[in-house]
């Protein structure tokens, strides 16, 4: 059985990395009605959109510049993989590129048609 078919596929996270980070946080706190929880990156901060209804994070608003300059302004959805070495050799192979990273557990790729995602990989805990 090959490892797509051995893990079960679903979606760890999503966040959007832009400029006006700020502001977009607070459009998306008055339209959704999330609540900002900061997350300190060094002398700024970047937030975990937390769901009120459960008090947990569902999504991240970050800051492009650090880390995070080279990541374009669009929402990136990050997809569970069961090896990360694995998952970026057949990014490659199927036509599609690395863009960031590794860092730590995950990885930013541009597939074969152009759209930008990430690849976590599966926590062992």
């Amino acid at each position: 059985m090959s490892d797509h078919q051995s893990h079960s596929p679903q979606i760890a996270w999503v966040d959007l990395t832009i400029g006006n980070a700020v502001d977009v946080r607070d459009f998306y706190v008055q339209l959704v009605g999330f609540r900002p929880e900061p997350v300190d990156m060094g002398g700024y901060d970047d937030y975990n959109m937390v769901d009120p209804s459960s008090d947990q994070p569902v999504l991240g608003i970050c800051h492009k510049k650090g880390v995070n300059a080279s990541l374009p302004p669009q929402w990136i959805v990050y997809f569970v993989v069961p090896d990360l070495e694995a998952a970026i050799a057949k990014t490659v192979e199927l036509g599609g590129e690395l863009i960031d990273g590794p860092r730590s557990d995950f990885v930013i790729i541009r597939d074969p048609g152009g759209a930008v995602t990430g690849l976590l990989e599966a926590s062992t805990s």
